[in-house]
């Protein structure tokens, strides 16, 4: 059964993006929209824990455990953070539109990764 204080939202890929969609949930113990983005909440991590009633986190300024995040918003074109969470089976958002890339590239899969997100991308989930 949902968790009343927390809705779904789905996140699909942006123009030129790649995966998804996704459907984030938070959940007591998973609820932390984790912002990847250079230090403070990135607008969209902002965006997703509104909607959701997720907690926004700083992920550059504070570590959490990989199982407290219920999905990671990360700046990454390159191939560092574009895998990580997806090794980790984290739901991940780029807010660049790149796609599988790199030495992890076998962990960045559709149904845990998606692109090229915008604000407009984003949708709550009934």
């Amino acid at each position: 059964m949902a968790d009343p204080q927390y809705k779904k939202v789905r996140i699909k890929h942006g123009p030129k993006g790649w995966g998804g969609p996704l459907v984030i949930e938070p959940k007591p113990g998973r609820d932390l929209i984790y912002s990847v983005t250079g230090g403070g909440i990135h607008p969209l991590a902002a965006r997703i824990a509104e909607l959701t009633g997720g907690k926004p986190f700083d992920g550059f300024r504070s570590k959490a455990a990989f199982e407290e995040i219920a999905v990671a918003v990360i700046d990454c074109g390159g191939t560092a953070r574009v895998g990580v969470y997806p090794m980790k089976r984290v739901p991940t958002v780029d807010i660049y539109p790149t796609s599988p890339s790199g030495p992890l590239m076998r962990f960045i899969t559709e149904d845990i990764f998606v692109s090229g997100v915008r604000a407009d991308d984003i949708e709550i989930v009934e």
